[in-house]
């Protein structure tokens, strides 16, 4: 787990999104979804497109067309657009989230650390707010972390590119 982290801090020093990238978010989302998008920094919407990626794959593995769900992952952290966690913040957050066993969740009142618990919560606010999403998609960018919900195949497959990611 220790050298996936380490790897996980160097790609996000050294992201950036590419062509074949740009062309998934066009393909996938609206122009208000690319507006919402781009406010991620931009290690976050290099994560979110190869979690896209990954979905794909697993949609194709399983014959399974579902543009719904490929959307649902450009957009899963969305929520982290209200305060965004630069790679030393996000790395410090995890390390001590680790440490701490989850404790360190009673500092919710700084927004950072509550944007880190709380953008699959924060996500769905600001996309259902958009009124455009169905119940579905909505639940699967707010359960994306969700442990408890087990054996939904759609989300499964969110949760297993997310955690590869």
């Amino acid at each position: 787990m220790a050298i996936y982290r380490v790897k996980q801090f160097y790609w996000s020093m050294t992201s950036k999104l590419d062509f074949k990238d740009a062309e998934l978010i066009d393909k996938y989302l609206t122009d208000e979804e690319k507006e919402l998008f781009y406010n991620l920094s931009i290690y976050e919407q290099k994560h979110s497109a190869k979690v896209a990626v990954d979905v794909i794959k697993l949609c194709e593995n399983n014959h399974i067309n579902n543009e719904s769900l490929i959307k649902a992952a450009l957009l899963h952290d969305i929520g982290k657009i209200y305060k965004k966690l630069n790679p030393v913040e996000k790395s410090i957050v995890v390390m001590f989230d680790n440490i701490s066993n989850g404790k360190l969740k009673r500092f919710k009142n700084l927004k950072k650390i509550d944007v880190y618990y709380n953008h699959a919560d924060k996500g769905y606010n600001i996309l259902k707010n958009k009124g455009n999403y169905d119940e579905r998609f909505l639940y699967l960018i707010k359960n994306h972390h969700n442990a408890y919900v087990i054996g939904d195949k759609e989300l499964d497959m969110l949760k297993i590119s997310d955690s590869k990611n």
